[in-house]
């Protein structure tokens, strides 16, 4: 019986260290200087600092989040999106301002033909970072697939005003713009 009530101490102690880490975590917005510099860089540069700044979304502020981030990540990589969505499920559910865990989960939502909860994630994500190009762009992939073509449009340009350099992003709209949608007056 002893040992029983050790084992759960520190059951209890490694689930509290756990909370209070995951507690810790919150989204942290890139700074608006590097916004700013990405969206007037050269080409040369833009990469730089387009991974600079998703390194800062990506950063949740708890070592403990940033392993289940990683871990989705990887699963999501080796095409196991089952594990991925529960990876990034627990940090969703233990990290709820962080944007980054909701936007990784909204894109293996998609990929497992879940577009509710994929639109859900995404919808998440932008109300904690509005300024996160990429889930814009995953919004505009999935309007566009809806048949939605002129908010795609829409969803593009912004997505370009934020990141100019965002090669998907520009590659979607002029293909709208050749079947004459999206195109500016």
């Amino acid at each position: 019986m002893r040992n029983l009530t050790v084992n759960l101490k520190h059951i209890v102690t490694a689930v509290g260290g756990f909370m209070w880490l995951a507690g810790l975590a919150t989204a942290e917005p890139a700074p608006p200087e590097l916004l700013d510099k990405l969206r007037t860089a050269p080409a040369a540069e833009a990469g730089r600092i387009t991974h600079e700044i998703e390194a800062h979304w990506s950063r949740s502020g708890s070592p403990a989040m940033d392993l289940l981030l990683n871990r989705g990540r990887d699963a999501l990589a080796a095409g196991e999106i089952q594990l991925a969505i529960e990876h990034l499920t627990a940090l969703t559910d233990h990290a709820p301002q962080f944007a980054e865990g909701f936007h990784t989960r909204a894109q293996a939502y998609f990929r497992a033909d879940l577009y509710g909860p994929a639109l859900d994630d995404l919808e998440r994500t932008l109300a904690l970072n509005p300024d996160n190009y990429n889930a814009i762009f995953g919004l505009a992939v999935m309007v566009q697939e809806f048949g939605d073509l002129g908010r795609a449009a829409i969803l593009y340009r912004k997505v370009l005003a934020l990141n100019p350099h965002h090669e998907d992003a520009r590659s979607a709209l002029d293909a709208l713009r050749r079947d004459g949608i999206g195109r500016e007056l």
